[in-house]
């Protein structure tokens, strides 16, 4: 039997998610759980394992491809094939001409070369017109997309052996895209009915049109001031780099963000975790000052838990866990991943957590449910070798901590002028929930706790 998989929701509501990278091919051999593809999410990259068991006969979705939920991906001939079965009509599937469809043997083709646009069931849904379905014939093939919907050629009698009709050509009036290309092409200045799709039925896909704005680049820096070619570089917006752009806007806009910044003396917590380093049970682990800053965030927010808290406009929900967030910068933009339940681990357990997490970023692997449910967030930017910045709150949230880098600097230490480790914490937090008081006392407390490290067993 042939069986399409569908891209699924993968959780919290996924409206569509982009091809990201193939791990089979038409002619392989696929099992149960066994991962096949890389979708990128708005939230994350995320990898599908299959359904079901067989040989793959089709890719139904190309790489850079943007595909909705419940579009077919992949079609997979499994063992229980026995010539006779058609293929599960898709939900909603109630027209005559899609169950007329659906019963032509159009699958009996060599198993790992596919089946191209006879295949597909999604065209003749895109294809039919609004003013009623009879042009369709029993037992022919899906026309291809009418090339001008005004022709006034429709009261004609379809003509039931007619050979299906070829994919539009380019120059055709309308070209097969799905809505995300369409707008991208808009954007790019690409005319669609110049293209010849190299997607699944002769679709046009995103690499089409990007191909296509890159060829025309040097023509049209020609055209303008007589620039030359390369001086500009079109980076699409989507995935996650649009998911987390429209939520810091929706933040910086919604709540009222403050800052505060304190410079404060690691030069304690910097010995800590020299000696932390020499433990066993940090062998295994990279310790770095981040873990100590996490740990006195956590501190603090015992003391001050409603800088753990979500704004709802009906009510302020305070949180008795901590989902520590840690903003990473991705090649795929920023991801804010968080550690569950981190104020109840120990330090060693902690680091370990820490420090798979910055794995999993780095690798591109966060799921949605690590990027889903933080309390409060740390934005390492000392990393980049900046002293502080003002960090826009991650939505959901309503504190963030900014660590900036650590540096030699003078310092007066009882009454004497000394050369210690100094870093800059900023704090931004939301002026509905927490007030200046409240900020400042948090803010405070990290600070005290990163100059003496004991406070941290003291406060717990």
């Amino acid at each position: 039997m042939l069986r399409e998989f569908k891209l699924p929701d993968v959780g919290e509501g996924l409206l569509e998610a982009e091809i990201v990278k193939w791990h089979v091919a038409p002619g392989d051999t696929v099992k149960v759980n066994q991962t096949i593809v890389e979708i990128e999410t708005a939230k994350a990259v995320v990898e599908l394992p299959c359904p079901f068991e067989g040989t793959v006969s089709a890719l139904m979705a190309a790489e850079g491809q943007t595909v909705e939920v419940g579009t077919p991906i992949i079609s997979v001939r499994t063992g229980d094939d026995d010539g006779a079965p058609a293929p599960e009509a898709p939900a909603g599937s109630e027209a005559a001409g899609e169950k007329t469809e659906k019963t032509e043997k159009r699958e009996p083709v060599l198993v790992g070369y596919g089946v191209k646009a006879s295949a597909t069931r999604r065209r003749p849904r895109k294809a039919a017109p609004a003013n009623g379905g009879g042009a369709q014939a029993a037992g022919s093939a899906p026309p291809a997309t009418p090339a001008k919907p005004a022709t006034p050629a429709r009261p004609a009698a379809p003509v039931p052996a007619a050979p299906p009709a070829p994919p539009p050509a380019p120059g055709g009036e309308r070209a097969l895209a799905k809505p995300p290309v369409r707008k991208l092409a808009r954007d790019l200045g690409v005319d669609l009915t110049t293209l010849t799709g190299t997607g699944p039925h002769g679709s046009i896909t995103r690499a089409d049109v990007e191909a296509a704005a890159g060829a025309a680049q040097p023509a049209v820096h020609r055209r303008e001031a007589g620039r030359a070619p390369g001086r500009e570089e079109r980076i699409p917006v989507r995935g996650v780099r649009r998911a987390t752009a429209q939520a810091m806007v929706a933040s910086a806009f919604t709540a009222p963000h403050v800052t505060e910044f304190l410079q404060v003396d690691v030069t304690a917590t910097m010995e800590a975790v020299g000696r932390l380093r020499r433990l066993p049970d940090f062998a295994d682990v990279k310790v770095s000052p981040l873990l100590l800053v996490a740990k006195a965030l956590m501190t603090a927010v015992k003391r001050h838990p409603m800088a753990n808290a979500t704004w709802t406009d009906e009510e302020i929900i305070v949180k008795h866990y901590v989902n520590l967030g840690i903003a990473a910068a991705t090649e795929r933009g920023l991801i804010v991943p968080n550690v569950k339940d981190a104020d109840a681990l120990s330090l060693p357990e902690l680091a370990h957590a820490l420090g798979e997490l910055t794995e999993r970023a780095r690798a591109g692997r966060c799921t949605p449910a690590d990027l889903s449910g933080g309390t409060i967030t740390i934005t390492n930017i000392g990393v980049f070798g900046v002293d502080s910045g003002t960090p826009i709150i991650n939505p959901g949230e309503v504190a963030i901590l900014a660590f900036g880098q650590i540096r030699d600097m003078p310092w007066v230490v009882d009454g004497q002028l000394a050369v210690r480790k100094v870093t800059t914490l900023a704090l931004s937090f939301d002026h509905r929930v927490v007030d200046g008081e409240l900020g400042s006392r948090m803010l405070r407390d990290v600070g005290d706790m990163l100059e003496d490290p004991l406070r941290m067993l003291a406060w717990s």
